[in-house]
């Protein structure tokens, strides 16, 4: 004896397909509203949008890092250039600054002591640089404005002793071409020869046949 059932097989199927699809669909809806009751994708999502923001400021910060560093650098070198310019233009300064002291010293005894209106020799100085060298150096002026230019020589002549004997030199090169309108200042290291002692240094101003100015200087 068999027992049949009331339904056919494939309506069987179709009520099974449906009851495993509806325990399906509460599956689904129990593990998102299980979701959706702990707060895991609402808490991802806006983990997720909160990281997003963060790298972007952090971009942006390591771009303003990064412009900070460069400026900075340039800065730097713009500097150390500007200190070496600096370093160049003030031993610049200071030569300039020795010059014009020794200028000074020279124009301090500018001043004619006659009202002399012709070319005159002011400052005669000699030095011992050591026992072989000897420095000189003479300032020759016109004290008149608007004076003509004066184109004539140089004479030096150092007198003394040299092994005990009166002994005289003169520059190695002779008389020194000297052209100038208001003043001029020549200056040289004459080399002088083992025993030599040097007590006084002579300069002359000649033109043509003419001496215009002689002084001596005593050592």
């Amino acid at each position: 004896m068999s027992v049949r059932s009331a339904l056919p097989w494939p309506v069987r199927w179709m009520v099974g397909a449906a009851m495993l699809g509806f325990s399906a669909a509460i599956g689904l809806w129990a593990f998102e509203f299980g979701k959706g009751i702990a707060g895991l994708d609402t808490n991802a999502k806006d983990e997720l949008r909160l990281l997003r923001q963060e790298v972007v400021q952090l971009r942006q910060d390591r771009d303003k890092a990064q412009t900070v560093a460069n400026t900075s650098g340039s800065l730097l070198t713009a500097e150390k250039a500007a200190q070496e310019k600096m370093a160049v233009q003030l031993k610049q300064l200071e030569s300039d600054n020795r010059l014009l002291r020794d200028d000074l010293g020279f124009f301090e005894k500018l001043l004619p002591a006659g009202g002399s209106d012709g070319v005159a020799i002011r400052g005669l100085q000699a030095e011992l640089l050591s026992a072989s060298q000897l420095k000189w150096q003479v300032l020759v002026i016109q004290p008149v404005k608007s004076a003509l230019d004066f184109n004539g020589k140089m004479e030096i002549t150092f007198n003394g002793m040299l092994a005990g004997k009166p002994w005289t030199a003169t520059l190695p090169g002779g008389a020194q071409n000297l052209q100038f309108k208001q003043y001029r200042r020549i200056e040289g290291v004459l080399d002088l020869p083992p025993q030599a002692v040097v007590k006084t240094v002579t300069a002359k101003v000649v033109e043509g046949v003419a001496t215009r100015s002689v002084q001596t200087f005593k050592l």
